[in-house]
């Protein structure tokens, strides 16, 4: 699947994916393959929220595959795809504690994840590392964007800086975050 086969993926990537490869497939046909996959129980779609507008997108939804143990028997090497990896769990642990989970949109920007909960909505970034300057600007900068006071979390498995905080978001370590509750 687009060759990250366990990471978020979009109906439209996949098909780009294919088309470049020289085979045909519309957007609609992926699209049907993946609700047959939802409808097994191997996939959760997530739907897009407009964050400035409150209302959730009709259309590129992303896909989290239920058993990222099966993207290890579809992909012989997972190293470069960490970050995918660790946004896949994330999304699980956050259904799991019973989060209503979407993707956010900003403008052009993206939030990895906007949870709702009986208390409020809180907004989630995750990335492997951000030691890198660009990387943790990068991923700062949705979240930055979003005015309301709803509380912010960037999770990585920085060990370096894990309990940082820039501006009310609190950068914490991903494994800590998953133990924590």
């Amino acid at each position: 699947m687009c060759g990250h086969v366990g990471s978020p993926v979009s109906a439209k990537k996949i098909s780009d994916a294919i088309n470049s490869s020289g085979r045909k497939i519309s957007v609609n046909t992926v699209d049907r393959y993946l609700r047959a996959l939802c409808d097994s129980f191997l996939f959760y779609k997530v739907d897009r929220f407009d964050i400035k507008g409150r209302q959730t997108l009709k259309t590129l939804g992303k896909y989290y595959i239920v058993d990222t143990g099966l993207r290890d028997i579809l992909v012989s090497s997972s190293s470069g795809d960490l970050g995918h990896l660790l946004e896949n769990i994330v999304y699980l642990e956050l259904i799991r504690r019973g989060y209503k989970v979407k993707i956010g949109k900003l403008a052009e920007k993206e939030v990895d994840f906007v949870a709702e909960a009986a208390e409020g909505l809180s907004y989630y970034q995750v990335s492997a590392t951000t030691l890198n300057e660009n990387t943790l600007m990068r991923e700062l900068e949705p979240l930055q964007k979003i005015s309301d006071n709803h509380p912010k979390f960037l999770l990585t498995l920085d060990e370096f800086m894990q309990n940082a905080n820039y501006d009310g978001i609190r950068k914490m370590s991903v494994l800590g975050w998953l133990l924590n509750k």
